[in-house]
């Protein structure tokens, strides 16, 4: 199962080529990957599903969540658009304190193939020492209905 966040650009998202920039591509994952994981007390009022987010992200709390790496394929150039990216997120890989988050990003104009994926491997931390923590059985209930076939990047030999 997926979960789709819309995310809107900024016409500053744009670089010389008047397509989005491949860091302000990055921001956008980082956008729809916070709304997906992290519970707020708003959670859900954007319309994004938020049967992911179980991760505490109140001032004070327990985890940390520390990015350990990222990887995206861009596919086709996106233009500035009015309507939303939908930027769609799953989980490829649950570890024993990290998980796999997937992407596929796709644009107004590119409605049938996805314009960029990526996956991007996340570290849970305890704040208080610093260290990786384990996945609790609570989170790994959670998250597995999200779980699919990690991204395919096509570059790979």
């Amino acid at each position: 199962m997926r979960v789709h966040v819309p995310v809107h650009l900024r016409w500053g998202d744009q670089d010389a080529y008047n397509h989005v920039n491949n860091v302000e591509l990055l921001r956008v994952l980082e956008e729809a990957r916070v709304r997906a994981l992290w519970r707020t007390d708003d959670s859900g009022s954007d319309g994004v599903d938020q049967g992911l987010a179980l991760i505490d992200a109140a001032p004070g709390a327990t985890t940390m969540t520390l990015v350990a790496r990222h990887e995206v394929e861009y596919r086709a150039p996106i233009s500035y658009q009015r309507t939303p990216l939908d930027v769609q997120l799953w989980i490829g890989r649950i570890g024993g304190a990290s998980i796999d988050i997937c992407y596929e990003v796709r644009a107004q104009q590119t409605e049938r193939a996805a314009a960029a994926v990526g996956a991007t491997t996340v570290v849970l931390v305890d704040a208080d020492s610093g260290s990786p923590r384990r996945i609790s059985s609570e989170e790994r209930t959670a998250w597995e209905p999200y779980r699919e076939t990690p991204v395919h990047f096509t570059g790979r030999r």
